[in-house]
């Protein structure tokens, strides 16, 4: 992806969103960016949670945009991972607090004063003004989705959304694949996703329990040892332009044999 400015967005709450921002940031901070992840859920902030940064938080988004501190009060270095940063949102604020117009001045200030290579928008769920703030700077979009008809269904109606905006490179991740239940015939298969949506997806990740652990623990899973942390690594790595080819699960020959025709892999 091309797009230095990228918005974490579905449409469906619980798919996986901020967990997505969490560690495709780490990853490509680990892949040599300077990378900063914002939180746009105003009122709840949980992606300094997941990120294990919660007891650093002093200034947040809405303190930046109102002018209450400087840009660097509010950055949080992340120490375990050189070049990632994180803009907290507020808990005690609400999303009509969030002004699209000096948001995008704000973001624009991170890639030009800043001198960030990647800014990842965490994006709150729905297509309310939320959203529409969180999408107003971007250039592109890693659109998350659940292999399950109403996250698909509430995925095409963001990318819409998303297309009326003129966010011009919008790519799917397609999480919490069961492979087991896609042989069965009783979870979507990502042909069925394609059908529907039209979108290339840039990354699948697995079911994993890992991330549970990883996320109450407050450490990106790309820290560790995971199958999801390999394919959150793998995605941002595809996002840097490099050829990673899909892994292969042994219970879902069909389903990756799909992968290999439509993307050309071994």
């Amino acid at each position: 992806m091309n797009a230095k400015v990228i918005v974490v967005t579905s449409g469906k709450g619980g798919v996986g969103k901020t967990t997505t921002t969490a560690n495709i940031g780490a990853a490509l901070a680990k892949l040599g960016e300077k990378v900063v992840v914002i939180d746009v859920d105003v009122g709840l902030r949980n992606l300094d949670v997941v990120m294990g940064l919660e007891s650093r938080v002093v200034f947040d988004l809405i303190d930046v945009l109102e002018g209450k501190c400087r840009m660097s009060q509010a950055l949080i270095r992340d120490k375990r991972v050189e070049n990632l940063y994180l803009l907290p949102a507020s808990q005690t604020r609400d999303k009509d607090a969030l002004d699209p117009e000096v948001f995008k001045t704000v973001v624009r200030g991170l890639i030009e004063d800043e001198k960030f290579d990647r800014v990842l928008i965490d994006s709150p769920a729905g297509i309310e003004s939320g959203f529409r703030t969180a999408a107003a700077p971007a250039e592109g979009a890693l659109v998350v989705v659940n292999p399950e008809v109403s996250s698909v269904r509430d995925a095409d109606r963001i990318i819409g959304l998303l297309e009326s905006q003129q966010v011009n490179e919008i790519r799917l991740l397609i999480n919490r694949l069961r492979p087991k239940m896609v042989a069965s015939g009783n979870m979507l298969s990502e042909a069925d996703i394609l059908d529907i949506l039209g979108v290339k997806p840039i990354g699948i990740v697995p079911e994993d329990e890992g991330i549970i652990v990883s996320t109450n623990v407050g450490e990106p899973a790309v820290l560790g040892k995971t199958k999801a942390g390999q394919a959150f690594m793998d995605t941002a790595r595809r996002m840097k332009g490099e050829d990673v080819p899909y892994p292969k699960f042994e219970e879902d020959r069909g389903f990756w044999s799909v992968w290999r025709r439509l993307f050309g892999g071994a």
